[in-house]
């Protein structure tokens, strides 16, 4: 019999599941599809938009669907994409060969954190970072001028914050790379969505000590209200960039 499993949920979409090793003759069981990776059929006749991002963008993936259902089809890659090495490698895939007319994106806190030579998070001083804030910068302009090609509508969102206690990244690191994603974007004129920006004045305009009841204490990762105020802002920005009726 396997051992019961510990589930901690941080969105009503994104979950960490740590299962204990089974017993003895027995596997683990399959860890289940996040619901914001399953692919969606299009509605025909609407626009298609495309999120690309971290785990961050797969919280908030159904209710920005949701939100904008009737008004464009919503789809997002796969998997987590993680650092901008990564989206160099699969950007190809996560496109495809149909038409986009909307592309909203972000990197940030893959490319930050720091992982030992067995790719586990660590503390800095144990580990050795993903990409430094210039091979970030490099990364990010050859993404953002490949998505360019497409001919769709870019929108870049700014990496959210590292609280303090994060393990494996250093806190307020995402101000330093959303300085340079932000002269990336400037000079290939590209709008920017500033999910950073809103979740530092949240905090700061909450009341303290309590932790703000948008993102969780020592972690990256938001609460359903805070994954919810998220998917405002994206939707938000991407209406304004869908083709007019």
């Amino acid at each position: 019999m396997l051992r019961p499993a510990l589930l901690f949920c941080f969105s009503a979409t994104v979950c960490l599941s740590q299962n204990l090793e089974p017993a003895a003759g027995t596997t683990a069981p399959a860890k289940p599809i996040d619901p914001a990776l399953v692919d969606v059929a299009d509605v025909p006749g609407l626009p298609r938009v495309l999120l690309i991002g971290d785990s961050i963008s797969m919280g908030y993936t159904l209710d920005v669907r949701a939100r904008l259902k009737g008004k464009a089809n919503v789809h997002h890659p796969a998997e987590n994409c993680g650092p901008t090495e990564r989206g160099l490698a699969r950007l190809d895939k996560w496109l495809g060969t149909n038409h986009w007319d909307v592309i909203h994106f972000n990197f940030g806190l893959h490319d930050l954190k720091y992982l030992d030579a067995d790719g586990k998070y660590v503390a800095p001083e144990k580990g050795k970072q993903v990409a430094s804030p210039e091979q970030y910068g490099k990364n990010l302009r050859e993404l953002a001028l490949r998505l360019q090609k497409t001919g769709a509508k870019l929108i870049f969102a700014t990496t959210t914050p590292v609280p303090e206690g994060t393990l494996g990244r250093v806190a307020g690191d995402q101000r330093k790379y959303n300085e340079v994603a932000t002269a990336v974007m400037t000079d290939l004129k590209i709008p920017i969505d500033d999910l950073g920006a809103y979740v530092e004045t949240e905090q700061k305009r909450l009341p303290q000590p309590e932790p703000p009841p948008i993102q969780l204490p020592h972690n990256v990762h938001f609460t359903p209200e805070g994954y919810h105020q998220l998917a405002g802002l994206v939707v938000l920005s991407i209406e304004k960039q869908l083709p007019a009726k």
